[in-house]
């Protein structure tokens, strides 16, 4: 995988800022990101207590978020009824989406030319309650049917992607906590089909969380699901994994495994707000285990266009990011949680609803960046 497997993309959006970094205190046995052993022998005295040079000292990046509501900025863009259309106006007419930036025309995706290797795409926030599973499970089923091979991951010990596609957590014999910690299964005895073609699912149930405790002892910890995957690959063209709602092992085991991000930001300040502790951890993770990662889109969900406080967020989120926000932005609407009852996606649950269409639009953007087949 070259580093140009997302067009156009960074490693981190311009408007992230190099700030001076503290003095780092001392991390707890475990921990994925430790110092190499000795490097603490290394600094004398002096140094400990000197004022840090800012020619000198480390910086990591920080994304510039507003610390009250008092810094929101005001909407720069205004709903009408007409932006429930998707993104693609079927009569060509330029209209400016609710990013406050003109929509583009999407190309039609075209079928696949070849099977493989799969590009790896971690859903990862570590707040919860953002839409993680959800766009997991109908991005995935969206892509499927333009005949790519999708495999979805569930990396969460609560089991929500399996539930949303009908497998129940708890009567599962193996799963992905098998596959990481025991070497002798293998990934066809725990991968299974679903309902909507060419998407298959990893699932998992609560066995996962002993997976956090019990990888800290393991060597290169941090590659092991990468490890795992390797022979599974050249069988798929999309490989989705849904993060659990933190930044520990599990989730950096996703973000190592993966060539690019989707974050899916819920439309409120305090999902904003959390977006820096996240590029902290992709910078860490872009510096020590994985430099090939890439942010593919920040994605806006549960939007509610009829309220100032939404766009405000949206607004600020493009600000930020710039050209790394997707067009497409998911408003709420209350078909999602029928599917999770039914246990199917909303492309065949609801297929002609304006849900669907708008992952089917969200496909359309992550195709175009990261192009599969």
């Amino acid at each position: 995988m070259n580093e140009s497997t997302f067009p156009g993309t960074q490693h981190l959006p311009s408007s992230i800022e190099p700030m001076s970094s503290p003095t780092p205190e001392p991390s707890a046995p475990g921990h994925p990101f430790d110092a190499a052993p000795g490097a603490e022998a290394s600094s004398t005295p002096d140094s400990a207590t000197a004022e840090p040079d800012a020619e000198t000292t480390p910086t990591s990046h920080r994304t510039v978020v507003p610390h009250s509501y008092a810094e929101m900025p005001r909407p720069t863009a205004k709903l009408t009824a007409e932006d429930v259309q998707p993104v693609n106006d079927p009569h060509g007419a330029i209209k400016i989406g609710p990013t406050g930036r003109p929509l583009p025309d999407l190309p039609e995706v075209q079928p696949p030319t070849r099977r493989g290797p799969a590009q790896v795409i971690a859903m990862c926030n570590q707040k919860g309650g953002v839409g993680k599973t959800t766009t997991t499970i109908n991005l995935g089923a969206a892509i499927a049917e333009t005949g790519r091979k999708v495999l979805l991951i569930d990396f969460d010990p609560q089991g929500s992607a399996s539930i949303g596609l009908g497998v129940q957590p708890h009567d599962l014999e193996l799963s992905v906590y098998n596959l990481l910690m025991q070497r002798d299964i293998r990934p066809d005895e725990v991968i299974r089909p679903t309902k909507v073609d060419n998407l298959d699912l990893l699932p998992a149930n609560i066995d996962l969380s002993a997976a956090e405790v019990q990888l800290v002892q393991e060597v290169a910890r941090e590659y092991t699901l990468q490890r795992v995957l390797e022979p599974i690959l050249p069988y798929y063209d999309i490989v989705l994994i849904d993060c659990a709602p933190s930044l520990g092992l599990l989730t950096v085991n996703a973000l190592t495994a993966s060539n690019g991000i989707v974050v899916p930001l819920e439309c409120e300040f305090f999902a904003l707000r959390g977006l820096a502790m996240l590029t902290d951890t992709i910078g860490k993770v872009q510096d020590r285990l994985n430099p090939k990662l890439e942010i593919v889109g920040i994605l806006g969900t549960m939007f509610d266009g009829r309220t100032t406080h939404a766009r405000e967020v949206l607004d600020r989120v493009v600000q930020a990011f710039d050209e790394r926000v997707f067009h497409t932005v998911i408003r709420r609407t209350v078909k999602f949680p029928e599917t999770t009852v039914v246990g199917e996606p909303i492309t065949t649950y609801a297929p002609s609803s304006s849900a669907a269409t708008q992952y089917r639009d969200l496909a359309k953007e992550v195709l175009a960046r990261c192009p599969a087949g």
